[in-house]
Formats: structure tokens, C-alpha cells, sequence
């Protein structure tokens, strides 16, 4: 590749104002390829300095690059106010290592973007070898994306977990060909490693820590969770499907290879969110998600349940989502490790599970709600059905969630939860789902 080195001069002449610069460009005449380096030449390196205008001079790149380039951040702490943004395909973002190339959101003000890196290009964008720190909203935003790799990269709020911190870490969102590879993500008011609405997702390798919740897929299909660390989040794993988003539904998960360890921060979500429902010690949670695949995990200290299987009945939020399905199906837990999980459940479900079941709670709760519609003779076919084995001296209970509610809401005058803790009715296997597969990143 040639490298090309952008002058303040060159950068001066876009015409426009550059998000994340501290200052506004020079107003001139849009350089060219013939007259100026300003816009590089396909397969060129793009080298970006610290400095005061560096972001101005970054942004500029990101806003001229040309399918094949590099934007190359050198080592050092870049103070942006503002969005860095890109939209053009085939371009790597790249560092010298996320704790030598750091992007600062630190001053970013209102009115200057929400996210610190945003990527709205068609296709084949890498980001790696970087961190972003204390973005006002979100800390690397990838929206429509075909195949996209964000890889070696840190994303962290500074100042510890709190509401105000942004809401996801790494959020790609309606993208296909996902990969999040041996990346670190704290401090996320939401989730630390979030994939949205997107298909033929690997997220491997990574580690999520104090974040509400440490790495979501939601409304997703074809993901594999592989590899991860999950620590000191409220939440570990969560997989979900919820209702009035775009994409509908969410199936063909596969959860394996990670440590979902003492996952009991408090939950510092915004109150309204969805994942402010989630009790802290949660250890691994599957909601209204369809052919998930939970195996060879080891899931230890959470305080409230080592794996939770529930309907989105479970958050009491209603909806009106005529196309939503609210139920887990077809759901394959086995073989996994489990300990030390359920002894001080927490938040209002924590509580009224502590009173039905006593404490530690079970390693494994299902919430024993299921799609009536599809039911014959009180069962799922045996293809959706719920099936738990080979999990060593876990617990189980099936703790009939809307007589305990009930129950609760009556103050015990109620019928008593049919509480079922016999893993005989959901013992057997369901076909292993195919690993995930995407041509050219794996």
C-alpha cells in the first residue's frame, strides 16, 4: 500500500463542517486526487498523529477514503468533541493496540453525535487494535453493515458504571456477516457487546465486565457466543427477542466455551430500559429466543441463577406487537459446569423466588411458559421443547411463573406455584446446531 500523509492545508479545503474536529475547517475549494493527498488513492495508508487538529484531520480522511485504504491512528490519546463517522465500503480503521491508541470522547458535547465511532458503510469495514473512551451514547455504532470486523479493541466509560454512561460498547445493528473478536467492553449502562437485528454473528474471544449486561444477541438469527469472558456484569449472557423492533424474531444461537463468573453488579440501567429488569446475578438468561444451544459453559458465582429460560411475559411489560412471539422453543442446555450459583437472589423476582423455592436458588430456572397455541396434551412437540441434561449436579426448577405472581399479588391467598424441580419431563436432546460460518473471516 503507498502511504499517503494528509497536511492541515489539504484538510482545510473540505468544505464542510467535520464532525469530531475541535475546530471548523478553513472554508475552500473541495480538493482533488490530481491536486492534493487530501483524498488518497485507493489502497493508500492514511496516518493520523495525535494533535489538536487530529480529529479534524481524521474525520477528513474517514469522509474522503476510498474503497481498499487504511485510516491508521498512531499511538497516543486523540481528544475528539464530536462523532467520528464513516460510510464508505471497504476501509480498515486500524491502531497501535487499545492501550496505546486511545480515541477520548471525554469532551464530547451535546449536539455533536452521540456515538464516538459511527459506521453506516454498505460493506467490509474492520475496526481494530484501538479503544474508545467515555463516549456521550454509544462507543462504536455499526448500522446496515455487510460483513464487519471489529477485533483487539477497547471501549470503556473511565469514570466507573453509571446510568449516564453510554448505552452498548460495540453495537453493530441490522448488519450481516458480524465478527467481534478479542475485544474488552466496561462500563456500558446497557450491554458491553450487543448484536442487534442482524444475522451470521461470531462473537468470540472477548472479555464484558462491569456492564449491565456483558454481551446481548437479540432478534438475531445465527450467532455464536464462544470463547467470551462474563464477569462482574448484572447480567452475563443475555440472549433475547423483543417486541415492536423491526426484525421480529430471533433463533440459531449458540452459547459455548465461555466463563459467566460472579456476574452480581448492581443494575445501573436507565429505569424503562428492558435490561433494567434483568436481576443482578444473573449469570446466563434466554428470553423468547427460539434454537438456542447453551453447552460447555462454566457458570459459576451468580448470585441470583446460573441460566435462566423465560418468556418476555416474565418483565410484566405489555405489548402489542401482533407479530411477536413472546416464548422460548426449542432451547438444548447440556453439558455444562455449575456452581456457587443462586445464593442471594436478588430484585423483585430474586425475591419471590427466595420465598417459593428457598436458597441457593437452583442453578437452572425456567419460568414453565410456553406458546398455548402449540401445546398438545399440556406439551410442546418434542422439535421445541425445552431439554436440560448432562449439567453435572445442577439444580433445576420449573417455577410456574404466573401462579407465582399471582400468588404474590394476593398475598398468598392465591393457588401455590406448581413448582416442578424433576428434570424428567425435559430430559433428552435436540439436534446440535451448526456452527456459525462466514466466508473469508473465519
Amino acid at each position: 500500500m503507498r502511504i499517503a500523509d494528509l497536511s492541515t492545508a489539504a484538510l482545510c479545503g473540505v468544505a464542510v463542517f467535520v464532525a469530531g474536529c475541535a475546530e471548523q475547517p478553513v472554508p475552500g475549494p473541495v480538493a482533488t486526487a490530481g491536486s492534493s493527498p487530501a483524498i488518497a488513492p485507493s489502497g493508500s495508508v492514511i496516518r493520523i498523529d495525535p494533535g489538536p487538529d487530529a480529529p479534524r484531520k481524521a474525520q477528513a480522511a474517514l469522509i474522503n477514503a476510498r474503497p481498499g485504504d487504511v485510516i491508521e491512528f498512531a499511538a497516543g490519546r486523540f481528544d475528539c468533541r464530536a462523532t467520528l463517522s464513516l460510510d464508505v465500503s471497504r476501509v480498515t480503521i486500524r491502531g497501535q493496540g487499545p492501550d496505546r491508541t486511545i480515541l477520548a470522547f471525554k469532551d464530547q458535547g451535546p449536539g455533536t453525535g452521540g456515538e464516538g465511532l459511527l459506521v453506516t458503510s454498505k460493506e467490509d469495514v474492520t475496526i481494530q487494535d484501538l479503544a474508545v473512551e467515555d463516549a456521550r451514547g454509544d462507543a462504536i455504532k455499526v448500522q446496515g453493515t455487510r460483513r464487519i470486523v471489529l477485533r483487539n479493541l477497547r471501549v470503556e466509560w473511565t469514570g466507573g458504571p453509571k446510568e449516564t454512561n453510554g448505552s452498548y460498547g460495540l453495537y453493530p445493528v441490522l448488519c450481516n456477516d458480524v465478527v467481534i473478536e478479542g475485544c474488552t467492553a466496561v462500563g456500558a449502562s446497557d450491554a458491553g457487546i450487543y448484536v442487534g437485528q442482524s444475522e451470521n454473528i461470531i462473537v468470540r474471544g472477548n472479555t464484558a465486565r462491569q456492564n449491565v449486561a456483558g454481551i446481548e444477541i437479540e432478534n438475531s438469527t445465527r450467532a455464536d457466543v464462544a470463547d467470551n469472558l462474563a464477569t462482574d456484569n448484572s447480567g452475563g449472557i443475555l440472549v433475547f427477542t423483543l417486541p415492536d423492533l423491526p426484525r421480529k424474531d430471533g433463533r440459531l444461537c449458540r452459547v459455548f466455551h465461555n466463563r459467566v463468573l460472579a456476574n452480581n453488579h448492581e443494575n445501573f440501567a436507565p429505569k424503562g430500559n428492558t435490561v433494567a429488569t434483568v436481576p443482578p446475578g444473573t449469570g446466563v438468561m434466554i428470553m423468547a429466543h427460539d434454537q438456542v444451544e447453551v453447552f460447555d459453559n462454566t457458570i459459576e458465582r451468580n448470585q441470583t441463577a446460573g441460566l435462566s429460560i423465560v418468556s418476555y411475559l416474565i418483565t410484566g411489560k405489555p405489548f402489542t406487537d401482533e407479530k411477536y412471539d413472546p416464548f422460548c422453543e426449542a432451547v438444548y442446555v447440556h453439558d455444562n459446569r455449575f456452581a456457587g450459583n443462586g445464593g442471594q437472589p436478588a430484585g423483585e423476582l430474586g425475591g419471590l423466588l427466595a420465598r417459593a423455592l428457598g436458597t441457593p436458588l437452583p442453578d437452572i430456572l425456567y419460568d414453565g411458559v410456553a406458546d398455548p397455541k402449540k401445546q398438545a396434551g399440556g406439551k410442546l412437540p418434542d422439535a421445541l421443547a425445552i431439554r436440560i441434561r448432562h449439567n453435572g449436579t445442577a439444580g433445576f426448577a420449573n417455577f410456574d411463573a404466573p401462579a407465582l405472581k399471582a400468588s404474590a399479588a394476593e398475598a398468598g391467598k392465591g393457588p401455590a406455584p406448581k413448582i416442578v424441580r424433576d428434570l424428567t419431563a425435559y430430559e433428552g436432546a435436540l439436534p446440535a446446531l451448526a456452527p456459525v460460518s462466514i466466508e473469508g473471516l473465519r
